[in-house]
């Protein structure tokens, strides 16, 4: 099935799922992590649209905790960057309508939480289609190593998601049900 198709189809029913779905623990979320002493790490996360899982409560939770956390920033030609946030910093608004910090300081996550629109058993994701989180993921694995973590709601979960040498197998995808490995 075409890439476009399959977005279309899930995106549909992750919609109409989620209200049903439960939410990922923060606590789960937290203790997963707690063994990559997290005070010396940046964790770059996402803010959420289109029903996809909110991860501002892990967010807020690690930044009580005084660890560092990035929101990515759109730039031009598809690409992307992550910025130290802080709940108490201003957001833009970008030419998708998605919330954004201000460019001050450029950061390279330790640790980066991925949305998607779907994904399979062997770690793979299925994006929206405009390439941000890949090429991110090129430039900033050889830049240093980080942990990749998807979150979804179980809903999302497909037989196989389609793939190519650009796209990359994340680490861990945690759901409401389960943590893939």
């Amino acid at each position: 099935m075409l890439k476009s198709i399959l977005r279309k189809k899930i995106i549909k029913k992750r919609r109409l799922k989620v209200i049903n779905t439960g939410v990922i623990s923060k606590n789960r979320f937290y203790n997963l992590l707690k063994n990559f002493n997290l005070k010396k790490k940046i964790i770059g996360g996402y803010f959420p649209v289109n029903n996809e899982v909110d991860d501002l409560d892990l967010l807020n939770e690690l930044e009580n905790k005084n660890i560092n956390i990035s929101l990515p920033v759109i730039g031009p030609n598809n690409t992307m960057d992550f910025y130290k946030w802080s709940f108490n910093d201003i957001l833009n608004i970008n030419k998708y309508g998605i919330p954004e910090p201000e460019k001050e300081k450029l950061v390279y996550p330790d640790i980066l939480i991925v949305p998607m629109v779907a994904f399979d058993k062997r770690l793979y994701r299925l994006g929206y289609g405009g390439g941000y989180y890949d090429r991110y993921l090129e430039k900033i694995l050889i830049k240093k190593k980080t942990l990749l973590i998807g979150l979804a709601h179980s809903c999302q979960k497909i037989s196989r998601v389609p793939n190519n040498k650009y796209d990359r197998k994340l680490d861990l995808i945690i759901t409401e049900k389960h943590i893939l490995r």
